[in-house]
């Protein structure tokens, strides 16, 4: 009888930490807004608006129970923006290293469509500006140019993107995790206009400082013509950025808990 009783606490203490177990991985896995964020119908691209303006202004540095990363200092991944094949007489290789994005959290957004109830029906849609955002770190640059002058550089570099405005479309699919709705992306595409991009390499000739501002002169002063020749891979690196802010936060909260169900008032 002993050895019955012993073996049945026994029993019941291991059903106790399953049970534990269980709950604390499913509230691992299916986060929750804050009680601050404002819930809105799915759909109500208005209230969306507003909600995400909000989102913005009170929780800059991010909000870390759902993982969603800070907005005013956001790193960004390494980048090689420009690979010449190294043949010819004129080539360049220019790569963005430990980058710092400066001024999401000024964002405001002017647009939100879709996110219905069948969030794959209908494509998604964001549009916003920023008055100035910045990014800030090192650069490799490597190359021939420039009247055949050898370039092996490496310094600090920083971006202005003044008047920044964003068109985002988003293709999503639904994933099924613990019987509850995750949304995916497996499309983003950003659409980008500016006023005007100002950059500055420092050290670009490390040996002729007049050379190194004379070269950042002529790039500001033409800004418009080296904006067309790299859109496609500085579009390709800002896909990477809004991904970021977006992904982990689709990942950890599911998405019917980001809006109030059918029956809810606001």
């Amino acid at each position: 009888m002993k050895d019955y009783h012993l073996f049945r606490s026994e029993r019941m203490r291991s059903l106790a930490y399953v049970a534990i177990s269980i709950q604390l991985f499913v509230g691992l896995q299916c986060q929750s807004l804050p009680a601050k964020v404002k819930k809105c119908h799915y759909g109500d691209g208005k209230c969306l608006v507003e909600s995400a303006n909000a989102l913005l202004r009170n929780f800059p540095k991010g909000v870390p129970e759902v993982n969603l990363k800070p907005f005013n200092v956001l790193p960004v991944r390494d980048w090689l923006l420009v690979n010449d094949s190294q043949v010819g007489g004129a080539w360049y290789s220019f790569k963005l290293i430990n980058q710092l994005n400066y001024g999401f959290e000024n964002t405001t957004i002017t647009e939100i469509r879709g996110f219905d109830k069948d969030p794959t029906a209908t494509k998604i849609e964001i549009r916003g500006k920023i008055p100035r955002l910045v990014y800030k770190g090192d650069y490799l640059a490597k190359g021939r140019m420039l009247w055949f002058v050898d370039i092996n550089s490496q310094g600090t570099s920083e971006s202005d993107f003044l008047n920044f405005r964003f068109d985002l479309t988003l293709k999503v699919r639904i994933e099924y995790r613990n019987n509850k709705r995750y949304l995916k992306i497996y499309e983003l595409v950003p659409n980008i206009r500016l006023d005007r991009w100002i950059m500055w390499l420092d050290n670009f000739f490390p040996d002729n400082e007049d050379l190194t501002i004379a070269v950042n002169n002529l790039f500001n002063r033409n800004w418009v013509e080296f904006w067309n020749e790299l859109e496609p891979g500085i579009l390709r690196l800002f896909e990477t950025v809004f991904l970021s802010l977006f992904e982990d936060l689709f990942e950890k909260v599911p998405y019917d808990d980001l809006f109030l169900a059918d029956d809810d008032s606001k």
